[in-house]
């Protein structure tokens, strides 16, 4: 990577998340449809200047909230009052939020910079046409690894459970829906694959591993890695490619496989007062130069192909960030499946405690 993604970026990260806590939750007084922009976003998760860029643009003040949790988001949207005008959810969350009849279909003419997107995140199953949601990131979970202590990466999923020299030096996700869709991967199946049914012999095959696990990580998988307290650990590669940045002995595998692919995406929930406003941010972010904005300080994949076409050669040709088609090609959405990730967690708690 060039300068514009050099070691300081995880302090401005920190730096930004206060300045949105200070911003949260106050929606503008006295604001009308023409000034004013609501905004329930995750911490630290636009660029420098895209809140500025914005009102200059368009004269548009943007406020921010801090999103607690998916289902803190989902609760206050439920709750019908204080409603933002705009929110990001992930692909499972579309399709909760959009089953609960709390998302508004957009309005795509209005959203000219659709056009920007890439096909291979046009079209999603989790929202067919795009009917309420608009990519704004995408992430696919991998491995990554300390190439000093690692000379022979794992291949894939198969290979992080099965070779005795990875053991004890692991850190895996700690949710349990992630867990046992990685475990379905090492028995041959997708996501979407798998039943209640599979739940016995995935439980089998955590339980087995559980001794060669070093760590279950919350979303701290990548610190983990960068700290020396694990030498694999599996997470999103745009979490991955942060830490890698910083230390050139990380390096990143993409399962053979195939794995899970996420997107955040930018959607307007039902009822929102200023909801003209909200597809003029979706649309200015969709931009190219918004976009760039946005990826060089968040250092995520980005769907949006001018945003890309405009950042430096490393950012668009990194194996960690754009994981070679023909795996990608392997990856699917896990479906919003509240009942499979009850019996996900269920199953868990017989398994292990924190201890």
């Amino acid at each position: 990577m060039n300068g514009s993604f050099d070691i300081r970026r995880r302090g401005v990260l920190r730096g930004l998340g206060a300045g949105a806590a200070a911003l949260a939750f106050a929606p503008l007084a006295g604001c009308g449809e023409r000034t004013a922009l609501t905004f329930a976003n995750w911490d630290s998760y636009l660029g420098e200047t895209t809140l500025a860029d914005f009102k200059d643009a368009s004269g548009v003040d943007t406020k921010l909230s801090v999103i607690a949790s998916e289902d803190a988001l989902f609760d206050q949207l439920s709750k019908g009052s204080e409603v933002p005008d705009l929110v990001i959810a992930s692909n499972r969350m579309v399709e909760r939020l959009s089953g609960a009849g709390l998302l508004a279909p957009l309005t795509q003419a209005r959203i000219p910079n659709l056009r920007n997107l890439d096909p291979r995140f046009a079209n999603p199953p989790y929202d067919p046409g795009h009917r309420y949601s608009v990519p704004y990131t995408w992430l696919v979970y991998g491995i990554g690894y300390r190439k000093s202590a690692v000379p022979v990466p794992p291949k894939g999923w198969k290979d992080l459970f099965a070779n005795p020299a990875f053991a004890g030096r692991i850190a895996l996700p700690s949710d349990p829906a992630d867990l046992f869709r990685i475990a379905a991967r090492v028995l041959g199946k997708g996501p979407n694959a798998v039943g209640q049914a599979d739940i016995p012999a995935l439980a089998g095959l955590l339980k087995a591993q559980l001794p060669r696990i070093k760590a279950f990580h919350s979303d701290d998988g990548q610190d983990l890695l960068l700290d020396k307290q694990v030498d694999l650990v599996a997470d999103f590669n745009g979490d991955l490619a942060q830490v890698i940045l910083e230390d050139p002995d990380l390096a990143f595998v993409m399962p053979e496989e195939g794995s899970e692919l996420t997107t955040d995406s930018l959607c307007i929930p039902k009822g929102a007062a200023n909801s003209g406003n909200a597809h003029q941010f979706i649309d200015f972010v969709l931009g190219g130069q918004a976009g760039s904005g946005i990826v060089e300080t968040i250092l995520f994949p980005s769907p949006n192909l001018a945003a890309k076409a405009m950042m430096a050669a490393e950012y668009q040709t990194s194996p960690v960030l754009f994981p070679p088609p023909d795996l990608l090609d392997k990856c699917e959405y896990a479906r919003w499946k509240p009942e499979l990730d009850r019996a996900f967690d269920t199953a868990w708690k017989t398994l292990y405690l924190p201890r």
